[in-house]
């Protein structure tokens, strides 16, 4: 018990600590990117799957990247914790409003109303293996994400630009994959019927375009954590429970 309300009360430092702005996109890309993976994206390519959330994927990763170096593994993880929940809290959300009676403004097409409506609610909704499905993927792939970030930091002798992108990268591209593997064999796999050379060449593929867009945008990141050491940002946490490098 006492463990328990030591870790609420570090919880609570944690979410005083770490800028709002930052917890809100994080929070956000998590929520986002599994509601943009309904849609697939058309390469016409036979040995690559690629969904919309590839273009939101990338902050959650990048921030995780950006926490770990600044509060340390375990913090990163705890907000990583919080945001799936609340990501999950939103799913719950979601599949209660498609299933109030109305009708969705954009199904006024004349004749196909009741089957653009239905397609609608069902986007929104989604199916409970895909939520299953990509809650576990996230958060195995999020902690492999945090360890390895830590530990190569642990083993690079400066801090600088190099070692941040050399740390996100690494990092990012493995936990990328996990996650993109984890999905596609508990869902693609199990459900509609993808082969193990598809699964894992398609999770391959989708973490090289993911690791792509965190390259285009690190630099962005390296520089909020700059500021965040030159502001001082999250002292209260780090005099408390730092264990960041």
């Amino acid at each position: 018990m006492e463990k328990i309300k030591a870790l609420f009360k570090e919880t609570g430092v944690l979410l005083r600590s770490v800028p709002s702005i930052l917890l809100t996109f994080f929070v956000a890309s998590v929520i986002l990117m599994n509601l943009f993976a309904n849609k697939s994206i058309n390469i016409n390519l036979d040995f690559v799957a690629l969904d919309a959330g590839f273009f939101i994927s990338w902050i959650s990763f990048l921030f995780m990247d950006i926490l770990t170096k600044r509060f340390g593994p375990k913090a990163a993880t705890i907000v990583s914790i919080i945001a799936l929940l609340i990501n999950l809290l939103f799913s719950f959300i979601f599949i209660g409003i498609s299933y109030i009676p109305g009708v969705w403004s954009e199904s006024y097409v004349e004749g196909s109303e009741d089957i653009i409506n239905s397609a609608l609610d069902k986007t929104f909704r989604g199916a409970w293996f895909i939520i299953l499905g990509s809650s576990v993927a996230f958060i195995i792939s999020a902690i492999i994400n945090i360890i390895l970030n830590h530990l190569i930091g642990k083993a690079l002798k400066k801090d600088n630009f190099i070692a941040f992108a050399l740390r996100s990268y690494v990092s990012t591209f493995i936990g990328q994959f996990t996650d993109n593997v984890l999905f596609a064999f508990i869902v693609s796999h199990t459900f509609f019927g993808w082969s193990i050379t598809e699964c894992i060449g398609c999770a391959l593929v989708g973490a090289i375009f993911e690791l792509v867009m965190e390259i285009i945008f690190s630099p962005l990141g390296y520089r909020l954590l700059r500021k965040m050491d030159e502001h001082n940002v999250g002292i209260e946490y780090l005099n408390l429970y730092g264990d960041k490098k």
